[in-house]
């Protein structure tokens, strides 16, 4: 490829970037609006929660009203709560009286730690799966590993995790079954079976792309070719098949962060570890509507960000997608 040939796809990846990212803005707008205003179709009043236990006075209804913007249009409070969040200003917990980023904040640690261990396990057990199913592809250990996977996906976040108690808590002893831990290592350990609980599904979902992918790239032309010449069959797989199926399995991977952080609350209810989803669902059920719309919006931003990383990165992992971005 010539000079003049990469400058158009230059030019075209720059144009694809901008695109991504204008896409990025206007969806976190259009999720902004939907969080905001979902809040008025949900049953239920603030002040009533505010004041729940009390008979409330006209006077002390009118100054908790002001003092959470209650009083003003939909639209005026829809424009503070953004500029507020533009700010990192979420607004006040209905529940615990402290500003919503505090209380987000001092469980965040905990669930991104949750995710990042659950998602290495799912990089892990899925891709090398999914490898070995479609290295082996009409074999017995092909059959073995799709019937493991078939039985896994049946299997309930918190089925497993009762089971995972069950057996290396309870039985065995090996890890701990509640709380997180004092210290990194410590957190690790009593996190190591709340994240195994957490991967299970996704293990499935990650194996199975990787095996379709793989084996479609087995029966590309020229990895039958390298393979004709005398390519050693490991050096294939790594370069050509391995490497050119990372575009489905990344792109799988980008879906499955928003899926992670979602499906926590059920592994940290089972686990009484108090992070981002077992808060979203305590906030949910005491209607702290300030609290689950920052929880959604992040959910969503990890989504949208996740994604269009993904796709901004795909020409640089398979070069295939970059040439055929420069030739439209």
């Amino acid at each position: 490829m010539g000079r003049h040939d990469r400058r158009p796809l230059t030019m075209a990846a720059a144009r694809r970037v901008v695109g991504k990212l204008g896409g990025l803005l206007l969806t976190l707008f259009l999720a902004s609006l939907l969080v905001f205003f979902s809040r008025f179709l949900v049953p239920g009043d603030p002040v009533s929660f505010l004041l729940r236990g009390r008979k409330p006075s006209p006077e002390a209804v009118a100054l908790v009203t002001a003092q959470y913007g209650l009083d003003l249009p939909p639209w005026e409070q829809y424009v503070r709560w953004v500029l507020g969040v533009v700010q990192g200003d979420f607004g006040r917990s209905l529940q615990y009286r402290q500003d919503v980023s505090q209380v987000i904040g001092d469980r965040l640690p905990l669930t991104l730690m949750l995710v990042v261990m659950a998602g290495v396990i799912i990089a892990v057990a899925g891709v090398v799966l999914g490898a070995l199913a479609a290295l082996n592809r009409g074999r017995s250990v092909d059959r073995l590993i799709l019937i493991g996977l078939t039985m896994l996906g049946a299997i309930p976040s918190f089925v497993g995790a009762i089971v995972l108690i069950a057996v290396f808590s309870v039985q065995w002893g090996w890890f701990p079954s509640f709380g997180s831990g004092d210290g990194f290592l410590d957190m690790v350990r009593h996190l190591t079976l709340p994240s195994i609980a957490l991967a299970l599904v996704f293990i499935v979902l990650v194996a199975k792309v990787t095996r379709s992918a793989m084996i479609d790239q087995l029966s590309r032309e020229h990895v039958e070719v390298s393979t004709s010449r005398g390519v050693s069959r490991r050096l294939v797989i790594r370069r050509h098949v391995l490497r050119n199926a990372l575009g489905p399995i990344l792109t799988v991977s980008g879906v499955l962060v928003a899926g992670l952080i979602v499906a926590s609350s059920i592994v940290e209810a089972a686990f009484g570890l108090s992070g981002i989803g077992s808060l979203l669902v305590q906030s949910v059920d005491r209607l702290d509507f300030p609290v689950v719309q920052a929880i959604v919006l992040l959910v969503v931003f990890a989504f949208v960000v996740m994604n269009a990383i993904v796709d901004i990165l795909e020409p640089w992992i398979d070069p295939r997608s970059a040439a055929g971005a420069g030739a439209r």
